[in-house]
């Protein structure tokens, strides 16, 4: 390859433009800092995006994201990108599920102090017999010890061979309140069934949620496509002050074995920058280099190529009428999880950790999505289903099973070498959160080389 530019105000190079790397890119960018982020992809986003469908031309997110009053790293790179209003949070948690029966039932919390907003919703909420409408009482120590020490201190002290089921267990928490409550959580966290899943994540998804304030469980869905709330505002962002965007252009890096001189090659350009940061899955890091894993980053890679993942399947439904009012509405006792009202008569059904429905035809998704849908939402018995459309994302997020291989730290073992991306050791699961919080702290520490 021909060097074809001048690249000495380079100071960083971002590699992976979904999340983890824009949010990195921005901060970076927001101190000042030279920065040029390469994307393999045509469009921005990651495996977090949207795409255009071509029978109706609406914009469709690849899988539908909601956001929580605690994801504070991503409400700051929504607010430095100027985004956010367009994914406004609610008030207090409400929450409404529904059974196969067709029983629906909202969970409201109070604005009271934690816990007892979450105690003082469960106590009224109808869809639990009463008997167990006080089991959450049960988790009082855990949301004390995340006031008194952190969702993280208090997460790590959970024995890590636990399941989610195993911890629920030894909560002494009933089957209807898992069943409305914990299992939903935790599908939607962790994207994994609770019986496969590590209870430390989802601890610390719990102690997020429940211990800070009434307004961390708040709920927040994005009014626009994915694209619109953040990938090309922060792109803007970037390039507004003076930085570059490469788009649909494999990033390959050449680690200089005795220094920092590290090189990067983007299509016809050799990028000379000051830092480099990996923001690819976990599934992508083994392709990064140029001639093969550097030997101080080969422990990096053998974990990667070890690290399973979780599918998301979705499928989009329109109908010829409105079948719900609200928003979204969680499903029990089905293979989909949740149904989301996205206007225009159109309704995205999520199944996470959909293992079992991946390698479904898609009439057979369709189908099944519709009748789920059906059951549980009466204003959808008399409905018209026009058209369907399946979206699989067969590595939405890596696993988080117990004995899963350990997650990499920001810093490498090479100078000017930093991670980011949900699957590095946030102690988050595979969430926006995670994502964001990883790319801040990948700025952070190659802002310190500079």
């Amino acid at each position: 390859m021909a060097e074809s530019r001048n690249t000495d105000k380079c100071d960083v190079v971002v590699i992976g433009a979904g999340f983890a790397g824009l949010s990195a890119a921005v901060r970076l960018a927001a101190s000042g800092k030279a920065v040029t982020v390469v994307e393999e992809a045509p469009r921005l986003g990651g495996r977090a995006t949207a795409f255009t469908d071509r029978e109706t031309g609406q914009r469709l997110d690849n899988g539908q994201h909601a956001l929580f009053g605690c994801y504070r790293e991503t409400y700051d790179f929504l607010r430095v990108i100027g985004t956010l209003d367009l994914a406004p949070l609610d008030p207090t948690l409400r929450l409404t599920m529904a059974d196969v029966g067709g029983r629906a039932s909202t969970l409201t919390c109070p604005s009271w102090p934690p816990p007892w907003h979450l105690v003082g919703g469960l106590l009224r909420w109808k869809a639990l017999p009463l008997r167990d409408r006080f089991a959450a009482t049960r988790l009082l120590g855990l949301l004390s010890a995340v006031r008194r020490d952190g969702a993280e201190r208090a997460a790590a002290r959970v024995a890590p061979d636990l399941t989610v089921t195993d911890w629920l267990r030894e909560q002494r928490q009933p089957t209807s309140l898992c069943e409305w409550l914990w299992h939903p959580l935790a599908f939607a966290a962790l994207n994994q069934d609770p019986g496969v899943a590590a209870a430390q994540p989802f601890v610390r998804v719990v102690g997020e949620l429940f211990g800070p304030s009434p307004g961390a469980s708040s709920l927040g869905i994005p009014s626009v496509p994915l694209d619109e709330l953040y990938a090309e505002p922060a792109a803007r962002f970037i390039e507004s002050r003076g930085g570059k965007m490469l788009r649909g252009i494999r990033a390959i890096v050449d680690v200089d074995p005795v220094g920092r001189e590290h090189r990067v090659y983007a299509g016809d350009e050799i990028l000379r920058p000051g830092a480099v940061i990996s923001a690819v899955p976990w599934h992508a890091f083994d392709r990064l280099w140029r001639h093969e894993v550097p030997k101080r980053l080969v422990r990096i890679a053998d974990a990667a190529r070890q690290t399973q993942s979780a599918p998301i399947v979705t499928v989009n439904l329109w109908f010829d009428r409105p079948v719900m009012t609200e928003r979204q509405i969680g499903f029990v006792g089905t293979q989909f999880h949740w149904v989301f009202n996205k206007g225009s008569l159109l309704y995205s059904l999520v199944a996470s950790g959909a293992e079992g429905l991946l390698r479904q035809e898609n009439n057979e998704l369709a189908a099944l999505a519709e009748r789920e849908l059906r059951a549980c939402v009466s204003g959808a018995a008399a409905a018209v289903c026009e058209r369907s459309l399946v979206v699989r994302e067969s590595r939405a997020t890596f696993s988080l099973a117990p004995g899963a291989p350990p997650r990499p730290s920001t810093q490498t073992l090479v100078p000017g070498i930093f991670l980011a991306g949900d699957w590095t050791d946030t102690g988050l699961p595979g969430t926006i959160e995670g994502a964001v919080l990883s790319g801040h702290r990948a700025a952070a520490a190659a802002m310190i080389t500079l």
